[in-house]
């Protein structure tokens, strides 16, 4: 399906992400002599390079939010805006990051990460101090709304057995 364009949203992970939405997956430290070897893709390159767009989902720490990640497993932006087009990947890119801490858009002109909500609990700062970067705020962010007890019971349905939501 993806290789055919048919897949319009995928999610993915990883131990390591930069301001441009690259992944991480392989290795920490120099790939010909790494400090830590990672599981690898497991498909997470597939998604990022050929679906229409995809959101990351992962803890946030200073160390796994580099200001560049290590290898590039799964693509982002690359070096910023027009390099996806320059490398000849088909997809459009991550849409969106969503943290322990809050949740990320990407400045359509340069392509960088931007904070667009600070989960209830965190602000500004904390997600900074969070973050391996000169972190950019999005023109109007604010705190992550509250879900409403209709959106948990939904979510709550979707995990049963509490493995997401414990």
């Amino acid at each position: 399906m993806l290789q055919q364009g048919l897949v319009d949203l995928g999610f993915i992970g990883g131990a390591e992400i930069d301001k441009y939405g690259n992944l991480n997956t392989n290795y920490i430290g120099d790939w010909r002599r790494p400090k830590v070897r990672l599981p690898g893709s497991g498909g997470g390159a597939d998604i990022a390079s050929l679906a229409r767009r995809f959101v990351v989902i992962m803890p946030q720490e200073k160390h796994r939010f580099r200001e560049r990640v290590d290898f590039i497993t799964s693509p982002g932006f690359g070096d910023g805006a027009g390099w996806r087009g320059r490398v000849g990947l088909p997809g459009g890119g991550p849409a969106a990051v969503i943290t322990t801490l809050g949740v990320y858009r990407f400045d359509p002109a340069s392509c960088e990460m931007m904070l667009a909500s600070y989960h209830p609990g965190q602000s500004v700062e904390t997600v900074r101090a969070a973050t391996g970067w000169d972190l950019r705020l999005a023109p109007e962010c604010r705190e992550t709304p509250t879900p409403s007890s209709e959106e948990l019971a939904i979510v709550r349905a979707c995990d049963p057995a509490g493995f997401w939501t414990r």
